[in-house]
C-alpha cells in the first residue's frame, strides 16, 4: 500500500490526532496554561510543523532544551512565549531579551548573570526558577530557598515569572517519592511569601503527573509525550483517550523467494523457516528504526503482521513475508495506528527494555516527515 512517492523511511504526522490529544488534555487539566514540550525537534515530530499547528490555541506556550531549538521556532514566526529548560548562559541574554524568549534560573551563577546583564542594559529577558525536589539534576537545592528569594527580591523580582520543578517518578506504579517531591515544592512556593514574592506561573506537573496526580497542576502543566500520543511508562493508564501522532513507516524495495534455511541478515543468525519470500525494506537503524526490535520484532502490511528478518542494518531491514508477495514500493508499517494496522510504540519499548521516548525522539537520519490531518 503505497502512502506517497517518497521511497525510504517515513513519518506520517497526524496533525488532527495531536489537536485531538489536545482538546483531551484541555478537558482534564481545565482553565490552565499547557507548556508544550516541543525539544528534540517535538518528540521526533518536527518542533515547527507541531508548534504552527497548535499555535493559535489560546492557553498554549511551549518549552524546548536549547537556546537554538527556541531561536528556530521564532525564526518560523512562532510568537507564543517559550520556555528554554537548559542551563542559563550570559552569552545568551541579549539575544533572548530581543526574541522574547524566558529563560531558566537554577543557580546562584545564573542570577548572577541575569542581575550583571539587567544592571548594565536596564532590560531583560523573563525567568523560571528551578527548584530540585528530588530529580538531582539542575535546580536549586531545597536548603537554599530562602537565600534564593532574598537574592531575586530585589532588582530581578520584575522578570521572575514562574517557578517550577520536575518530579522523577510520577509515571511509575509507586507515587510515594513524587507525592514527597511534591509536597517539598508546595513548602517552597509557601516561603516567597515571606520575600513579598509572587509568580504569574507555578507547575509541576509533566506527562505522568497529569494522569497520576491532579494535585500537581498548579496553574501551570506540562505535557510532552502525552500530546504525542504515547504514554511516558507502562505503570500508567490512558485515562484521556490519547491517539498516536506519528505513524513510522518504510517502503519494500526488493522481494525475492528463497529456500527454507536461507540465512539472512549480517551473521546469519536468522534462517528461513520455510520456503518464503524475504522483503528488504529501505529503513534502517540509521533512520531511527530500533535495531534491538529484530529478536521479536514485526512489521505490519495490509493489517497483518510479518516477522523481521534477522539483524537490522544500517540502511535496510528484512522481512520475513511467508507465502505473501506484497508489491514493490508499498509500505509497511513499524509503529503507531495507520490504515496500514496497528503497532504501539508502547509495545516495542516494553519489549527492548527501551521507552517511547527513545524511539520518538531517534527518529532522523533520512527519515521524511509527512503531514496529514
Amino acid at each position: 500500500m503505497k502512502q506517497n512517492n517518497i521511497i525510504g523511511p517515513k513519518a506520517i504526522v497526524h496533525l488532527g490526532r495531536l489537536k485531538q490529544n489536545l482538546l483531551a488534555i484541555n478537558s482534564r487539566v481545565g482553565e490552565k496554561k499547557l507548556l508544550c514540550v516541543v525539544k528534540a525537534n517535538a518528540y521526533g515530530h518536527g518542533s515547527i510543523q507541531i508548534a504552527r499547528s497548535i499555535s493559535d490555541i489560546n492557553n498554549v506556550q511551549f518549552a524546548v532544551f536549547s537556546f537554538d531549538e527556541a531561536i528556530e521556532l521564532r525564526n518560523a514566526n512562532i510568537k507564543n512565549d517559550i520556555l528554554i529548560f537548559s542551563k542559563l548562559q550570559l552569552a545568551n541574554l541579549d539575544l533572548a531579551y530581543k526574541n522574547n524568549l524566558i529563560l531558566n534560573i537554577s543557580s546562584f551563577d545564573d542570577i548572577h548573570d541575569a542581575e550583571y546583564y539587567l544592571k548594565k542594559n536596564k532590560v531583560s529577558p523573563r525567568f523560571h526558577i528551578k527548584f530540585d525536589t528530588g530529580m538531582t539534576r539542575l535546580g536549586f537545592d531545597l536548603k537554599d530557598a530562602d537565600k534564593v528569594y532574598n537574592e531575586i527580591s530585589g532588582i530581578l523580582s520584575d522578570y521572575i515569572e514562574g517557578v517550577y520543578t520536575h518530579f522523577a517518578t510520577a509515571d511509575e506504579g509507586d507515587l510515594s517519592y513524587a507525592e514527597k517531591q511534591l509536597k517539598d515544592f508546595k513548602k517552597v512556593i509557601k516561603k516567597a511569601n515571606q520575600f513579598e514574592l509572587s509568580f504569574k506561573y507555578i507547575h509541576s506537573s509533566n506527562s505522568g503527573a497529569l494522569l497520576n496526580i491532579e494535585e500537581s497542576y498548579f496553574n501551570m502543566v506540562r505535557v510532552g509525550m502525552l500530546l504525542y500520543g504515547a504514554l511516558p511508562s507502562n505503570e500508567v493508564v490512558d485515562n484521556l483517550g490519547i491517539k498516536p501522532v506519528m505513524s513510522f513507516c518504510g517502503s519494500i524495495v526488493n522481494v525475492r523467494k528463497v529456500k527454507k534455511g536461507t540465512h539472512v541478515s549480517y551473521g546469519g543468525v536468522y534462517k528461513a523457516p520455510t520456503d518464503c519470500n524475504i522483503g528488504v525494506v529501505q529503513t534502517g537503524f540509521a533512520d531511527g528504526f530500533p535495531r534491538p526490535w529484530y529478536e521479536k520484532g514485526y512489521v505490519c502490511y495490509k493489517g497483518e503482521n510479518f516477522n523481521i528478518a534477522g539483524r537490522v542494518c544500517m540502511d535496510q531491514l528484512m522481512v520475513d513475508f511467508g507465502n505473501t508477495v506484497p508489491d514493490l514500493g508499498d509500505d509497511v508499517l513499524f509503529f503507531g495506528d495507520y490504515q496500514l494496522g496497528n503497532i504501539p510504540v508502547e509495545v516495542i519499548a516494553n519489549e527492548i527494555n527501551s521507552t517511547p521516548y527513545v524511539l520518538l525522539t531517534a527518529i532522523g537520519g533520512r527519515t521524511k516527515h509527512v503531514y496529514t490531518d
